[in-house]
């Protein structure tokens, strides 16, 4: 090391600073004092705003004080309201039980006012003219019948389905397709006559549903729904054979409908209502009038056909 020379300033040596020495000094990195400072002006901002807010929240405080108030007020007006509703029903309920018990005793009586007229009828024809009207009857549907046959059976199946083989997939409820089919393969087989739950088809029945409903001729029938014929031996056999059997079984295989065919030994088949038929007549014969016009109903210029019900028609 040389020593200065004469005449020259003396330099200060500079050193590096130390980082172990500044880092001891000061331990904190300054970011945190930023943060501090930024959270110190952001909660002096919020009080402010805090107090701005105030009527916002006031608002909605009212706002759900009310609606809890109306749901209450109309909780209680509907509990109220209850009682009314569950007497109605009831009501209704009664009526509708009271109106199928009359209608049932009316359908005895008709049932036993036939009787007593058929009784009369046979008593005042010869044996001859009665015992023809008597399979006039019976071949139409307005008598009762009695004799061997087959009952088909069909019935819902269980609200279940099968994952693995997928039963219960289809529509597993007998529809009324399915007894109108049963009854049109049951008379192409040789029937004689049939019923669907004791109710005897015509030539003009009716076989229909309403929501969930069956109805036969207008009547409700429930399930199992049981389709009874009278016929030859050989009629479960043709039926079995017919195309609507093997499409039963098969729905039977797929959905889980139940579906059976046996035959029956002295069956015995009720005699269908009075039919609401229509008829019709001709018009009064028109005459010559004075004036040379031909009069005949009112508005009209010759003869004219009118159709009036009996008893009523469909």
């Amino acid at each position: 090391m040389s020593a200065p020379e004469p005449g020259k300033p003396r330099q200060d040596r500079v050193y590096a600073p130390d980082f172990l020495t500044e880092l001891f000094r000061n331990p904190l990195d300054p970011g945190y004092a930023d943060a501090a400072a930024a959270r110190q002006r952001s909660a002096s901002s919020g009080r402010a705003a805090g107090w701005r807010a105030w009527p916002t929240r006031s608002v909605s405080l009212v706002v759900l004080v009310m609606l809890g108030f109306l749901f209450a007020v109309a909780y209680r007006q509907t509990m109220a309201d209850e009682p009314g509703r569950s007497q109605a029903r009831s009501g209704l309920v009664a009526q509708i039980k009271e109106r199928e018990n009359q209608t049932d005793r009316l359908s005895t009586r008709a049932d036993q006012l036939r009787e007593e007229v058929s009784r009369q009828r046979d008593a005042a024809l010869s044996g001859t003219a009665a015992a023809r009207l008597r399979d006039m009857e019976a071949s139409t549907g307005l008598g009762r019948v009695r004799g061997d046959g087959v009952v088909v059976r069909l019935a819902d199946a269980p609200d279940k389905a099968d994952v693995v083989t997928g039963a219960g997939a289809g529509p597993s409820r007998v529809l009324y397709s399915d007894l109108q089919g049963v009854a049109n393969a049951l008379w192409s087989a040789g029937a004689e006559a049939v019923a669907i739950n004791g109710q005897r088809l015509t030539s003009t029945s009716t076989i229909r549903s309403a929501g969930e409903a069956m109805l036969v001729d207008f009547r409700p029938v429930t399930g199992p729904y049981e389709v009874s014929a009278i016929g030859p031996g050989s009629m479960r056999r043709k039926f079995e054979d017919s195309r609507n059997a093997a499409l039963m079984r098969e729905v039977a295989q797929k959905t889980g409908l139940s579906f059976g065919v046996r035959e029956a030994d002295d069956l015995t088949l009720p005699a269908a209502p009075e039919p609401q038929l229509r008829y019709a007549k001709p018009s009064v014969s028109p005459s010559p009038s004075a004036s040379g016009v031909r009069s005949g109903s009112p508005g009209s210029s010759g003869p004219t056909t009118t159709v009036s019900p009996s008893g009523g028609g469909r």
